[in-house]
C-alpha cells in the first residue's frame, strides 16, 4: 500500500512539475512563435518515421496483435496535418507527400474511398476538401464530393433521425458520425453554394443538439442506442465529441450569423477547458490512449482554434481559449525539448510507459500547428 501511494505521489509530482515548468520557461512574443514553429517542424519530421515508402501511407502501432497497420481515418488526419504544415511553411514537400498519401489511401482501402464507417469518410472528406482549397487540384474535390454522396446515406429514422455510425449498424447514432458531417456539409456550402448542403448541416446539428448535448453544461455525449436499448452513453466523456460540436457550431455561425450557434460553441468550450474539470485534472489536457483515442485531443484543439478565430467571440473568451491552447503546447514542449516523437501524455517524454502511436503523433502536430497559427493571428 505504501509503495502504491508513493507511486501515485511520484507520478503526480512529475505531472505537476511539467505543468509548472511550462509556465515558467515558455518564451514570449516573436521568440515564442519561432519556438512553436520549430517544434511543429520537428513533430512533422518525426511523423516521417511512420511513413511506408512505396505503399504511401502512415503505419500505426498494433494495440492488439490482430490490428492492421493501416488505419483509414487516422491517415485522413495525417492528410489534414500535411495541409497544416503547408499553410504554415509553403513548403511543397507537404503537397508532394499529400498527393502520395491520397493515392496510397485509395489503394489500401480497396481502390475506393468508400468505407463502412461513416465518420471515417467524413474525415476523408474534410481533409481532402482542405487539400483542394490549397491546391485547386480537382482530384481532391472529387474525393470530397464522392464520400459526401455516400455519407448522406447514413441518415435514417432510428432515434428520430441523425447519422448512423456505420453501414451495418444503422440504429446506432453518435457524435463522431454527426458533427464532422455538419462541418463537412457547412464547408461544402461555403465553398460551392449548394443550399442542400446547408440544409443538411442545420438538420444534423439540430438532431445532435436535441439528442446528445446537455444544453445547460455544454457537455456533448458520445452516442445513443449503441446496445439497441435507446440509452445515451453519458459515461463516455471524450474530447473528440466536444471538439467536433464546437467545430460544427462555428461553421454554422460563420454562415448564418445566428448567435445561438456561437453561444453553444462557447458553452461547450467552457465545459471542456474548465481548469479543474474532467479533462484537465493533471494541469493540462488528459490523454485518451494510443488507439483511436490518441487522436481525440488534437481534434479538440483544432476546432477550439477555429472558435478563437471568430471575430465576434468575446475577448475574455478568446484570451481564455488562446491561453489554454498555449499552455498545452508549452507543457508538451517543456516535457519533450528535443525528441518530438510524442506519446499519449503531453506532460512526459516518450517512454515505454508513454508510447507513441500515429494518433498521438498527429494530436501533437495538431496542437503545435494550431498553437503556432493562433499565436500569429492573435
Amino acid at each position: 500500500m505504501l509503495m502504491h501511494i508513493r507511486t501515485i505521489l511520484t507520478c503526480g509530482l512529475v505531472l505537476l512539475t511539467a505543468a509548472l515548468l511550462a509556465c515558467c520557461t515558455a518564451p514570449k512574443g516573436s521568440a515564442r512563435i519561432a519556438a512553436l514553429d520549430r517544434a511543429a517542424d520537428e513533430a512533422q519530421a518525426a511523423l516521417d518515421s511512420l511513413w511506408m515508402t512505396g505503399d504511401n501511407y502512415y503505419i500505426d502501432v498494433k494495440v492488439r496483435p490482430d490490428d492492421p497497420d493501416f488505419h483509414y481515418w487516422r491517415n485522413a488526419h495525417a492528410a489534414d496535418v500535411l495541409v497544416d504544415g503547408y499553410l504554415r511553411t509553403t513548403d511543397n514537400r507537404y503537397l508532394d507527400r499529400l498527393a502520395a498519401l491520397h493515392g496510397g489511401m485509395y489503394r489500401m482501402n480497396g481502390n475506393t474511398f468508400s468505407n463502412v464507417y461513416y465518420d471515417d469518410m467524413e474525415w476523408v472528406g474534410l481533409a481532402f476538401l482542405r487539400a483542394y482549397d490549397v491546391t485547386n487540384d480537382p482530384k481532391y474535390r472529387a474525393t470530397a464530393d464522392s464520400v459526401w454522396a455516400d455519407i448522406k446515406t447514413a441518415w435514417n429514422d432510428n432515434c428520430g433521425g441523425g447519422m448512423a455510425w456505420r453501414k451495418d449498424q444503422l440504429a446506432y447514432k453518435n457524435t463522431p458520425a454527426n458533427m464532422p458531417a455538419v462541418i463537412l456539409a457547412a464547408r461544402l456550402y461555403t465553398r460551392f453554394g449548394n443550399p442542400d448542403d446547408l440544409a443538411w448541416a442545420t438538420k444534423i446539428f439540430d438532431w445532435e443538439t436535441t439528442h446528445l448535448v446537455d444544453t445547460t453544461t455544454g457537455e456533448v455525449y458520445d452516442g445513443i442506442n449503441r446496445l439497441g436499448d435507446g440509452k445515451i452513453d453519458t459515461e463516455w466523456k471524450l474530447t473528440y465529441c466536444q471538439g467536433v460540436y464546437i467545430g460544427g457550431a462555428v461553421e454554422l455561425y460563420r454562415i448564418t450569423g445566428d448567435q445561438h450557434y456561437l453561444e453553444r460553441a462557447i458553452r461547450t468550450a467552457d465545459f471542456v477547458t474548465a481548469p479543474n474539470g474532467f479533462f484537465n485534472r493533471e494541469g493540462f489536457l488528459k490523454g485518451e490512449g494510443i488507439g483511436d483515442g490518441g487522436l481525440f485531443r488534437g481534434i479538440l484543439i483544432r476546432y477550439l482554434g477555429e472558435l478563437v478565430d471568430v471575430p465576434a467571440l468575446p475577448e475574455d473568451k478568446r484570451r481564455l481559449y488562446l491561453d489554454y491552447i498555449a499552455h498545452n503546447a508549452d507543457v508538451l514542449m517543456a516535457a519533450n525539448p528535443h525528441d518530438k516523437r510524442i506519446g499519449q501524455s503531453w506532460g512526459a517524454a516518450l517512454s515505454e510507459d508513454n508510447p507513441q502511436s500515429l494518433g498521438t503523433q498527429l494530436s501533437a502536430i495538431m496542437l503545435l500547428e494550431t498553437a503556432s497559427r493562433v499565436a500569429k493571428a492573435h
